[in-house]
């Protein structure tokens, strides 16, 4: 029934009663008898759709209602979930006709109703017919916690000719690094129906194993997947793989998550698609980190990595995509395409990236610039001053090599891209909050390195602007940085500072002006440089593994990724063991320099949280499948649960996971499945408009976004995140 006008809703007592029973469960309850008020129906404003949601047992709570439409410049969706009476409101949906469904766990898609703004509508939820159809909705990572994982007796691996574990995996966890944000899922989902069946092009090889190895081996990541597969150990790891989809395909089912509960029902998901198929983002920029007001209501900027050398564009207000060029400052640098090392299952032979930027990671500053980690030139063409014989004052100290990445800026208000020309390499970067606004960045191996941004902005010289220094712990504790520290290579002495190869991947400038980063690997560490004065010379750096026991083995947590800082100083950081772990260094009792401040001294300072998805299937140590891939902090209160809020991209789970005074909230995105980010912004629109001034935004990072439930043709997407202060408000 469709009205142009709230309806009285009629709503039996007996499933009113159901739903209460049922609190949110995959499936209804059966039907009570105590009377309950009937609700009334939500007024609906002219760009509004609102109504009830019923299934066989009556009011469905916790379920999903999407709306969406092709009638704006590009594809556009709203999704909100049904309150505890089964009513739902979607808000402030542009002029357009629109396709209207149900999802929820324990069911299957309801059929579509076409619509307009400004009615209210009764939705008939379809229940799922059995165990199965039902599981196909479930988050990728209820399927990824199916897989049976090499049994901890079976390390340290033997390698090809033993047990198939490639010698230098040591311990179960640094194994379950690599299946996780380590390895597999730092590109794509796995557990998606995509990645859980094996795609026709291989179904005519001799058996699940061979047919792995030849999906591995496919497409324009083929050698990187090859590479990663061999640190593992390609016997026993296509072994675990085959036998994972082996048993799916037998009927093995993952247990069933619950329903959307508590804030989790608050939540309003818009989504826009941008950029092209056969692109992919890493990630994507809204406003100034240090200032979430900057660029209110403005376009959003994404970085595209190795598919493309432009920056998708997103006009939120207009509904409308746009694309920046981007470019390296040697116009003669064209590297080859690469090409596919196998046929893709859904490309072919066609190598569908194509680019010579390679552009990573987006940050915006105080005027509403957009910086990014670019390549401006050939990795191979050193310039002069960088190396061993130049007068710059970071080369005298530690003159430095290829660098794969630099860094470039786009300036709106000119239209103008700008190439800069640095010796470190980068990956991520930041701001710090200086006069100086100083862009930290990572990816700079032995070598952490910064821009000075007024300074180029005022004089254009890149040169000059630019600094680096090596990571040198104070060893001998006098706090001061020493010259003839010992090299990495050398004996340990403790009466001289000691130069270690611990390269940042996350990098977070602190409030006190201290730069913490993450280091990969096993355990894993998080690190803390306290620059000086002049940080080429003066630059201390502390180091913070994540515990271990005496033969090695993680304690609970281990091998952080992504990472960020809080107001206070406290990391947060995500774990391939499938958890958020805070470090607070005020907890630590011991020195936090010295002979002894070597990485396993402040066990003290470490928090673990596990994320809210099942455990690998023959595990029970503390955990998840999960592994998400980067924690943002929430610093400034931009999403509305409260300043300094740590928020973990999900990236088995389909979601945003929310760290809210100790729950996990999950912002699930539904549909289509197969939500995966890499980072997200918090921007603040308008501090006095409540919920709708505030909010999280993401993009979609998987290398492979034709994973997802809509396939081929299927392109990144933008994801706007914002919390209702109930499920009906607008």
């Amino acid at each position: 029934m469709i009205t142009k006008r709230p309806l009285p809703l009629a709503i039996s007592m007996l499933t009113l009663l159901a739903l209460a029973s049922c609190g949110g469960d995959a499936t209804p309850a059966s039907t009570a008898t105590t009377a309950a008020p009937t609700p009334a129906l939500p007024t609906v404003d002219d760009d509004d759709i609102a109504g009830s949601v019923y299934g066989p047992n009556g009011p469905e709570a916790g379920v999903w209602v999407i709306a969406e439409t092709r009638d704006l410049p590009t594809l556009y969706s709203k999704t909100v979930v049904t309150d505890e009476n089964g009513l739902f409101l979607i808000p402030d949906l542009p002029l357009g006709t629109y396709d209207v469904f149900v999802r929820g766990y324990g069911l299957v898609d309801s059929p579509r109703r076409s619509t307009e703004p400004g009615v209210s509508l009764d939705l008939r939820a379809t229940p799922a017919p059995d165990a199965r159809a039902a599981a196909q909705f479930y988050p990728a990572g209820y399927w990824y916690s199916l897989l049976e994982v090499p049994t901890a007796d079976e390390f340290p691996g033997t390698g090809q000719d033993g047990n198939g574990i490639a010698e230098g995996i040591v311990h179960q966890d640094d194994f379950i690094r690599r299946i996780s944000n380590g390895g597999c899922v730092v590109c794509h989902q796995m557990g998606t129906e995509a990645t859980r069946t094996i795609p026709s092009l291989f179904a005519s090889a001799e058996n699940s194993f061979e047919a792995w190895n030849q999906r591995v081996r496919s497409g324009q990541a083929g050698a990187f997947m090859t590479n990663t597969l061999a640190g593992m150990g390609d016997k026993r790891t296509l072994q675990m793989y085959a036998d994972w989809t082996d048993r799916i395909a037998a009927g093995e089912l993952p247990p069933a998550p619950e329903r959307p509960h508590g804030l989790e029902r608050n939540v309003v998901i818009t989504q826009w698609d941008w950029a092209d198929p056969k692109a992919y983002l890493h990630d994507l920029v809204s406003t100034d980190r240090r200032d979430p007001t900057v660029n209110a209501w403005g376009r959003l900027y994404g970085a595209l990595e190795e598919s493309a050398d432009y920056l998708p564009v997103l006009d939120p207000l207009a509904n409308a995509i746009y694309q920046v060029p981007v470019f390296p400052e040697d116009p003669n640098y064209n590297p080859p395409v690469v090409p596919p090392m196998g046929p893709s299952a859904y490309w072919g032979e066609e190598p569908i990236w194509d680019t010579s930027t390679t552009v990573h990671n987006p940050m915006m500053d105080q005027d509403g610039r957009v910086w990014i980690t670019s390549r401006a030139r050939d990795p191979a063409d050193v310039p002069a001053f960088c190396q061993e014989g130049s007068d710059h004052p970071s080369a005298q100290m530690f003159p430095v090599g290829r660098s794969g990445r630099h860094l470039g800026v786009y300036d709106p208000t000119t239209d103008v891209y700008t190439p800069i020309n640095t010796c470190f390499g980068t990956h991520h970067l930041m701001f710090a909050e200086d006069a100086d606004n100083t862009l930290w960045t990572s990816g700079g191996g032995a070598v952490v390195g910064w821009l000075n941004t007024r300074q180029f902005l005022e004089t254009g010289d890149a040169v000059a602007a630019q600094g680096w220094t090596p990571l040198i712990l104070d060893t001998n504790g006098n706090g001061v940085r020493d010259e003839g520290y010992v090299q990495p290579e050398e004996a340990a002495n403790a009466a001289r500072d000691t130069r270690i190869v611990a390269g940042l991947y996350a990098v977070a400038p602190a409030a006190d002006g201290s730069v913490w980063g993450s280091t990969l690997n096993y355990p894993g560490a998080v690190l803390r440089i306290v620059p000086g004065a002049d940080p080429s010379t003066t630059a201390l750096t502390e180091i913070y593994e994540l515990p271990v026991d005496a033969d090695g083995n993680a304690i609970e947590g281990f091998s952080p990724r992504g990472m960020d800082i809080d107001r206070n100083g406290v990391v947060w950081a995500a774990l391939s063991s499938g958890h958020m772990a805070s470090f607070d260094r005020r907890k630590c009792t011991g020195p936090l320099n010295g002979p002894t401040a070597t990485g396993q001294h402040c066990p003290e300072g470490w928090t673990f949280y596990p994320e809210p998805l099942p455990q690998f299937k023959n595990l029970s140590q503390p955990g998840s499948s999960e592994g998400s891939y980067y924690t943002w902090v929430d610093q400034h209160n931009t999403f509305g649960l409260g300043a300094n809020t740590p928020i973990n991209t999900g990236n088995q789970s389909g979601a945003l996971l929310v760290l809210d005074d100790g729950e996990w909230v999950r912002l699930t995105v539904p549909y289509p499945l197969g939500f995966y980010t890499k980072w997200l912004d918090g921007r603040i629109d308008d501090a006095a408009a409540g919920w709708k001034g505030r909010g999280l935004w993401a993009t979609l990072s998987s290398r492979a976004p034709f994973h997802m439930e809509t396939g081929p043709g299927t392109t990144s997407k933008v994801y706007h995140f914002q919390m209702r202060p109930d499920p009906l408000a607008r």
